[in-house]
């Protein structure tokens, strides 16, 4: 038997589930923008409140580990990391990349048997974070950023069809324009579509160290200063 909470950060949705043996017990989710550090304390404390309520013992907590939000990646790996301190379990670390594509394969049906899995995490401008994945989740194209243009992924071979999806794939629509390629539109990481990566890495063992884990960033961040400061400095110059 495992029981295993899911923290889910790494876009502009906060969620958390807690799952028995894939089985959901309770979750919660928020799509209303960047109110992590607020809500994630508070989903996650109700969840091992529900635990303990049922004598349940939390043997593992999950994270998605990126790539994603700079700073939604370090709220979500922070708190999973106190939880895994404070309760003396192990750690998992799931690609978001990945989490989408589960996502889509979960909650959609295809007669095409030669689909290829292409997550799209939005970056800044043309850019996306993405990855390539079979049925199988092998990774074709291993995960990386990627500054869209018309021929992106066009070394992939073209009798597999290209299902592209996740918040960064409206850059994409203008741009990859072919007939092997779909789009499938709404696609966000939650915690409720973590479990059953979780689960497998829970029964093989597959862990990540609590101390010395850090978030899939994929290329360095860049502070950009805000606006108002800079108004306020040239108005000090003058």
């Amino acid at each position: 038997m495992s029981v295993i909470l899911n923290i889910e950060t790494s876009t502009d949705v906060c969620s958390v589930a807690l799952a028995q043996d894939g089985q959901v017990l309770e979750h919660h989710e928020n799509y209303e923008g960047h109110n992590h550090a607020v809500l994630l304390s508070n989903y996650v404390q109700s969840c091992v409140k529900y635990a303990k309520s049922r004598d349940l013992k939390i043997e593992a907590v999950a994270v998605s580990i990126g790539p994603g939000s700079y700073t939604g990646l370090r709220i979500g790996l922070s708190e999973a990391k106190g939880l895994c301190f404070g309760l003396s379990v192990p750690l998992i670390g799931v690609n978001t990349l990945k989490l989408l594509s589960v996502s889509v394969m979960f909650n959609n049906f295809f007669e095409e048997d030669n689909l290829l899995y292409v997550p799209m995490i939005d970056a800044r401008r043309k850019e996306v974070y993405t990855a390539v994945y079979n049925a199988a989740l092998d990774a074709v194209l291993e995960p990386r950023p990627m500054i869209l243009d018309e021929n992106s992924f066009m070394d992939i071979k073209l009798d597999s069809k290209l299902l592209i999806f996740g918040n960064g794939s409206d850059k994409a629509r203008d741009i990859i324009k072919r007939g092997n390629v779909q789009f499938i539109e709404g696609v966000k990481p939650v915690a409720l579509d973590m479990i059953a990566l979780s689960e497998k890495s829970f029964r093989e063992n597959d862990f990540i160290d609590v101390a010395y884990s850090t978030p899939l960033y994929l290329k360095d961040f860049q502070a950009t200063t805000p606006k108002k400061s800079v108004i306020d400095a040239s108005k000090g110059k003058a």
